[in-house]
Order: C-alpha cells, then structure tokens, then sequence
C-alpha cells in the first residue's frame, strides 16, 4: 500500500524580486547577474536581484509609496498588508546586490540603519512610486528554501545613480550585465525566471500597472496559475 509523501515542513519567507528595464524603445535590455556555484537556494543560475523581507523593512520610510493598484494586489490571497515591507526588501535588494539606487534625493530622519547606512551616503531616501507589482511565485515543495516572491518591473530611467555602475555591489551575484530581453532564454536561468521574462516582454510598450498580476502557486496539494485582482477599494 502507498502512502501519501508527508506535509513540506519548510517555512516559506516572503522576498521582492527586481526587473530592471531599459532601452525599451529601441533594443529592450534587462538587468540580471549569476548566482555563486555554493549558494543554497540556485546556485549557478542567472537571475534578477532580489531576496527576502528582513523584519526591519516594514520600518523603513519610503520617499513615496508604491502605487495604489500595485499595493492592492500585493495584499490579494495574502493574510497580511506587508506591501510596504516588500517594496523597501525590493528597494534594499536592488542596492545591495547592484549598488543601483532606486531613491529620491532627500536626508533620512534620524540615523540610518546599518544596512541602508550605504545607501542614505547617497543622499537618497528609498523611492517606491516608480514600481510595478507584475508577478507572484510560491516556490514548490521539497526545495532546501521557499519563497513567496513577488516580482516588481522598473524601468531603469528611475534609476538615480549610473544605471553601468555596479562598484557598490555586494559579491551576491556576479557577472552582473544588461542582457538583451530576445536574447536572455540563451542564459542558465531557473524555470519561473522564464515564466516572469514571457510577462516581461509583454510589458515593454504598456508603461500602465497591469490590470491583474499572474500567481504561481505552488502547495503540497497541487500549483495553480491564478490572477490577483486586488481587495475593492472603499467607495
């Protein structure tokens, strides 16, 4: 007699994912680097920056927020509002693994935390507003790691800093590079990743937040492709 394989007991952490865009009107390129051949969670692959919510996110202040209809889909099938926690994770991702700045410029109140310590040297303060919210992914089970990701698209003219300087870069990724949207499936690159390029080209010419954002969900019971449409808005 078979038995059914035991619940995944590994515990899912919520990350942001950043696609950084440029060139759009001519000869669409993307921003990705390759992760190390020892790192646990997709060593070796190609991938955009990005990584888990740290729990001091939700306490960092944004210059201005994310746009209303991309936070209202980023609260849809969840049990929480940690929109504003996602999108400073994103912000903080791009810069530590990029040395990209995605700010306004601006003096923070009171004294940096360590880990934004390099950025406010800047002279900038975490900017959302230039976000979009165009993908969510649940990694499936039996991994070494789970991440409920969700995948914002910027284009990289809201950059503030030189969108080919990456001196400030941490050592996370490397062989970091603008890779041309038609010719990116030609790099080693985790299966979603694929997934969130095909969402990506069809943003490209439509500068608008997408009017429902792709979920890929994955359980112990089954994964499923849903739309997040976002809670009604009050009247």
């Amino acid at each position: 007699m078979t038995t059914a394989a035991p619940p995944d007991k590994t515990a899912v952490r919520n990350a942001a994912t950043v696609i950084v865009l440029r060139d759009r009107d001519t000869r669409p390129r993307i921003l990705m680097g390759q992760r190390g051949a020892k790192a646990a969670f997709m060593p070796n692959k190609f991938v955009f920056p990005g990584g888990a919510v740290d729990a001091a996110d939700a306490a960092i202040p944004l210059a201005a927020p994310l746009p209303a209809p991309c936070a209202e889909r980023l609260t849809d099938h969840s049990a929480a509002d940690i929109s504003h926690a996602l999108t400073v994770a994103a912000i903080r991702e791009l810069w530590e693994e990029t040395g990209l700045v995605l700010g306004t410029p601006g003096a923070w109140p009171g004294h940096a935390p360590d880990d934004w310590s390099g950025f406010a040297a800047t002279g900038h303060l975490p900017d959302a507003s230039s976000l979009q919210f165009v993908f969510r992914a649940l990694t499936p089970p039996g991994r070494p790691r789970r991440f409920d990701a969700r995948f914002f698209l910027v284009d990289a003219g809201a950059i503030a800093n030189d969108p080919d300087d990456f001196s400030a870069a941490s050592d996370e990724l490397t062989h970091l590079q603008w890779i041309p949207l038609d010719a990116a499936r030609g790099f080693d690159m985790p299966f979603i990743t694929e997934v969130v390029l095909a969402e990506t080209e069809a943003r490209v010419t439509d500068r608008t937040p997408p009017a429902s954002v792709p979920y890929f969900r994955n359980n112990d019971e089954e994964s499923l492709f849903l739309r997040l449409h976002g809670r009604p808005m009050p009247d």
